[in-house]
């Protein structure tokens, strides 16, 4: 992950199902197989799931939580979590005090002594870069926090931040989670990815599979009735977005596999792409995901994705 001492295989769960869809045992049973074949990220952030009723943020980390006490595998894995978005308390941003108080909570409600990956939720543009820094800086210093990252922060916060790391000597950014996709192309690839390159920051797609659109399980409004993701999923359904699914329609059957595995096994071959965030609500699902890191897709079935998606 960037010039950190962390390792990541090549897809990180996202824990924003914990707390929501999945919960319990459930939890465990998919976490545990995820582990047991052999991946080791799992992405989760204080706010998750704060959007479901009745929920207060937080919900997600304790279930991870509870995971990592009962199965004693914290030494096998590399917790990612954020920071700054908005709380049901209404307390959010990116001041010190207030980062220093949230990575206590996240770790209580973690069971943990330390998290592997801090990460930078939404940029505080009222915070300066070097206050947010100067907390992460302490937090490492404490032997809470081995590494930063941000998500949903402009390049030029971003450079400002690298920028102020160098000159004041702390702790820098080693991670971004933008959210990138065979169908999201665009603002990544022009705005980040030739800044990624030139920094050697690691990327960890979130939308991985565009909100399920590119599983083909969406390929009309009326496949989006009753289903929770119908406003996310709505603006796929074009004539690029049915480009895309008949590329990998094709070549899910040229490869014997799932459309989603396809779309993964994009991302996973793109340069300068570290691990896609996938999720999934069942072992049926987690396995159709898994399949995508063994998938080693040709010049030929990239250049198809590459043209059917281009934008």
């Amino acid at each position: 992950m960037g010039k950190s001492e962390l390792y990541t295989a090549p897809l990180v769960f996202g824990g924003n199902v914990f707390g929501w869809t999945v919960k319990g045992k459930d939890t465990a049973l998919l976490l545990d197989a995820f582990v047991d074949a052999g991946f080791n990220t799992i992405d989760t952030a204080d706010v998750y799931s704060r959007w479901v009723e009745g929920n207060k943020g937080g919900e997600s980390e304790t279930e991870i939580g509870n995971w990592l006490k009962q199965s004693g595998k914290r030494d096998k894995v590399v917790i990612a979590t954020k920071v700054g978005a908005e709380m049901d308390s209404g307390s959010k941003g990116l001041k010190k005090d207030y980062i220093i108080k949230s990575a206590e909570a996240s770790l209580k409600r973690l069971q943990t002594d330390y998290i592997d990956l801090y990460q930078t939720h939404y940029d505080d543009p009222s915070t300066p870069v070097e206050e947010t820094l100067r907390a992460y800086d302490q937090l490492v210093q404490d032997g809470k926090v081995r590494a930063i990252g941000t998500s949903n922060m402009s390049v030029e916060r971003l450079h400002e931040s690298l920028k102020t790391s160098i000159e004041e000597g702390l702790i820098a950014y080693q991670t971004l989670q933008p959210e990138y996709n065979l169908f999201d192309r665009e603002k990544y690839e022009t705005t980040y990815e030739p800044f990624i390159k030139e920094q050697n920051l690691g990327v960890i797609s979130y939308f991985s599979l565009a909100s399920g659109f590119l599983s083909g399980k969406y390929r009309s409004e009326a496949d989006l009735k009753g289903s929770s993701r119908a406003g996310m999923v709505k603006k796929y359904l074009n004539q690029r977005g049915y480009r895309i699914l008949k590329a990998l329609d094709d070549l899910a059957g040229q490869y014997q596999t799932s459309q989603s595995a396809i779309a993964l096994a994009w991302l996973i071959a793109r340069p300068g792409i570290t691990a896609p965030i996938v999720s999934a609500t069942s072992l049926e699902q987690l396995n159709d995901l898994v399949e995508s890191a063994a998938l080693k897709l040709n010049n030929e079935a990239i250049e198809m994705l590459n043209i059917a998606s281009v934008y």
